[in-house]
């Protein structure tokens, strides 16, 4: 009587008594990290990561109603991988939440999104496990919201101002359109489905376009939905998928009409594969590099303070594949674990920020392990033998891994016919419940017993970090307003604009200037950056930087008068540098190398290497490996009294570069001129290419010199057309850094 009273009573609150488990883990796991937050900030409100504040300038901006742009009158930018969450924080920004209380209204879209995660995830474990609503199986699912919250490092992604939480809780709505697909009963209905779970997939990707492969797992598993039609699962996948892929089309479309790119800023500046210097094999290896140490950084330091139990999470995540109950939702979670950790390591800054780039796969490696725990703790549940075997035999091979000497790649060390029989031996053993559920449970509290301190530790780097960040990009931020520049330039483009309220410049380009190729150039070098300076009109040209002076060797020693600030970061534990130092910019010497000191005759067409505009306008390439770009200031040749500065390209001995020349009369000798500074002895070929054939019309010797060189090759009448492609080849010892090249006409 009492057992079947409390479990009629449970029936009837069941859901309303999850919400308010879920709402409270939420509210005092946030309150946690935001509490230690403001004990460390005084009670100001701050963020753990400067990047957050870059969301906070796009939101200012669409607010004022300049979407995509990083500060009004910038003009579009594709710096933001995040199209839609700086629409989300807009809608804060304009109801109120402005200044630092921006971060407030990003807690309040954290906290909502969390909840909602844990609100329909639970629906993972109800379905499968207890779908009747009086079975009490169902409390088992309460285990989801203090598993899920568990890990420090995920804690601190989720409540770190960046979209991680917002792009969960859109992942949510997604799995919720899934239930609502597989609970359809007519075409009518799951057509209807179908689209919502594409228009969830849509704002996936405008959240983070690595959402891709998580809407196919969604579209797969909808197809494969038992007793549909081969023409339903068919229509359901291009339901499902066809809004994610018009959105990833449409932004690649906008940013190469607005920027000239197709890729976003972003990948520019953060993907290898976007490397010009790097070769295939180079690029695998920097690939494989992040996504071991993605998986290991998570395991063994992140997911315990022993690595000799960093297996417990995936393997009870693995056993949700051995139940039938649970397989088809567990290989969907692992589906997309496994797809995000394969796209985000192409990304190099997932070794930093606290590892923020794979959080997402670490929810639902969490989620699937809730499920996998579930499953195992059910009296009438079999996991299959063979599958459990499987999953158990990763422990040994995690153990084994753990035994490595130290500061050793991990590798596998541990053979799997072993591995797999003491999997199976352990499968076995969990078939008998009495053996099973006491094992689960060991399992669980010897992993949170061994999360307690890293969920200490996370605290309070979150604390300090966002200190940090209050203490000096802020705070030079602050300083910024109050010397009211005309424009600053930045090397990281987030708090210091934002609180500033200034227009900013962004070398390393996240932020976008017009057209004008920074995320391009800040690849290539710094000498790129500052040709692309020189296009900008000297009045909206940066009158102050704001850079740590570390991480761009000459920039504040050649274009710079005095410093005006240093803003430190006591206890440093996130910033870039321990002080932002702020500069008086000086930029007199750009422009003085538009000229040759030599005579041409009437000038027809001019390239400035090292320029990407010019070097796109005039189809510059250069062979793989060389292209770096170098800069120099030097005397001028007519005026030693004078400096001239000009950037260039790096050629390699026996490399190559190319690049055409236009507005020539065809059939008429020309004169081409040549920039160098040559450190050491080089010697070079000019050759005409026409026709895929190439003839050499000069070979010039270089001296090292300390000054610049100019160097006149006449080119024959029947060399010359129109436009003229001219290569140079570095015939060695040395390289070859060529800076500019002009071509006239009598």
């Amino acid at each position: 009587m009492v057992y079947d009273a409390t479990v009629r009573a449970f029936a009837r609150y069941d859901r309303i008594l999850y919400v308010v488990w879920a709402a409270l883990w939420t509210i005092l796991c946030a309150r946690h990290f935001y509490g230690y937050m403001m004990m460390q900030t005084g009670g100001e409100w701050s963020a753990p990561l400067d990047d957050v504040f870059i969301h906070f300038d796009y939101a200012r901006a669409a607010a004022e109603g300049h979407p995509f742009e990083w500060f009004a009158g910038n003009g579009y930018s594709s710096g933001n991988t995040s199209l839609l969450y700086p629409f989300v924080l807009a809608a804060g920004y304009v109801v109120g939440f402005r200044g630092e209380l921006l971060m407030k209204w990003a807690a309040i879209v954290a906290m909502t999104s969390t909840f909602v995660v844990l609100w329909i995830a639970r629906d993972l474990v109800v379905r499968a496990l207890a779908p009747a609503k009086k079975d009490f199986a169902r409390v088992t699912s309460y285990v989801v919201p203090p598993m899920f919250l568990a890990l420090g490092a995920l804690d601190w992604s989720l409540w770190s101002g960046m979209e991680v939480a917002f792009f969960l809780g859109v992942w949510a709505m997604a799995l919720a359109a899934l239930f609502h697909f597989e609970d359809a009963r007519t075409d009518r209905d799951r057509a209807r489905w179908g689209w919502l779970l594409g228009l969830a997939g849509f704002f996936l990707v405008v959240t983070r376009p690595e959402g891709a492969t998580t809407i196919a797992g969604f579209g797969v598993c909808a197809a494969l939905a038992s007793k549909l039609r081969w023409r339903t699962r068919f229509a359901t996948l291009v339901r499902s998928g066809l809004p994610a892929s018009v959105a990833l089309a449409a932004q690649s479309l906008v940013n190469r009409a607005l920027t000239g790119e197709s890729s976003a800023a972003g990948a520019i500046v953060k993907l290898a594969i976007n490397n010009p210097f790097l070769s295939r094999d180079e690029k695998i290896a920097d690939y494989t590099q992040n996504l071991r140490y993605a998986i290991f950084r998570n395991l063994e330091y992140h997911f315990t303070d022993w690595v000799f139990v960093d297996w417990i999470v995936p393997v009870l995540a693995l056993f949700a594949l051995s139940f039938k109950e649970t397989r088809r939702y567990a290989a969907l979670l692992l589906w997309q674990v496994v797809s995000w950790m394969l796209v985000v390591a192409l990304n190099g800054q997932v070794r930093w920020q606290n590892e923020r780039y794979t959080m997402p796969a670490v929810a639902w490696l969490l989620l699937c392990a809730a499920l996998g725990a579930c499953a195992l703790f059910r009296r009438r549940a079999r996991p299959s033998i063979v599958i459990g075997a499987c999953a158990a035999a990763i422990a040994p091979q995690l153990v084994a891994i753990a035994l490595r000497p130290h500061d050793t790649i991990p590798e596998i060390r541990f053979s799997w016919i072993y591995a797999i029989a003491i999997g199976g031996a352990f499968s076995v053993m969990l078939r008998a419940w009495v053996l099973r559920a006491p094992m689960v449970i060991a399992m669980l509290l010897v992993a949170n017993d061994h999360e307690v301190l890293k969920v200490r530790d996370q605290t309070w780097f979150f604390g300090r970090a966002c200190r940090n960040i209050l203490d000096q990009h802020v705070r030079a931020g602050e300083l910024l307003r109050e010397l009211h520049p005309r424009r600053v330039l930045v090397g990281d483009a987030g708090a210091l604009v934002y609180a500033s309220d200034r227009p900013g410049l962004d070398i390393i380009g996240l932020g976008g200037y017009h057209d004008l190729p920074f995320a391009r150039a800040g690849v290539n070098g710094l000498a790129a950056s500052i040709e692309l300076i020189e296009r900008m009109p000297e009045d909206d040209r940066p009158d102050v930087l704001a850079i740590y002076p570390s991480w761009w060797g000459t920039l504040p020693t050649w274009f710079s008068s005095d410093v005006i600030a240093r803003v430190p970061a006591p206890g440093n534990v996130i910033c870039g540098g321990y002080e932002d130092v702020l500069y008086r910019a000086d930029w007199r010497v750009l422009n003085t190398g538009d000229l040759p000191r030599v005579a041409v005759g009437e000038l027809r067409d001019a390239i400035d290497l090292a320029d990407l505009v010019s070097e796109r306008e005039h189809a510059y390439s250069c062979s793989r490996g060389s292209g770096w770009t170098d800069m120099k200031i030097l005397p001028d040749l007519a005026d030693e009294r004078n400096d001239v500065f000009d950037g260039a390209r790096i050629v390699y001995a026996n490399g190559t570069e190319r690049f055409t020349l236009s507005h020539l009369a065809p059939r008429t000798p020309a004169k081409l001129a040549l920039r160098f500074a040559p450190a050491g002895a080089a010697r070079f070929r000019v050759r005409v290419v026409t026709n895929a054939a190439a003839s050499d019309v000069a070979s010039v010797e270089l001296a090292p010199r300390d000054g610049w060189d100019e160097r006149v090759v006449a080119l024959p009448a029947e060399n010359v057309d129109a436009s003229t492609t001219i290569e140079i080849a570095n015939d060695g010892p040395g390289e070859l850094a060529l800076f500019h090249a002009w071509i006239g006409q009598p």
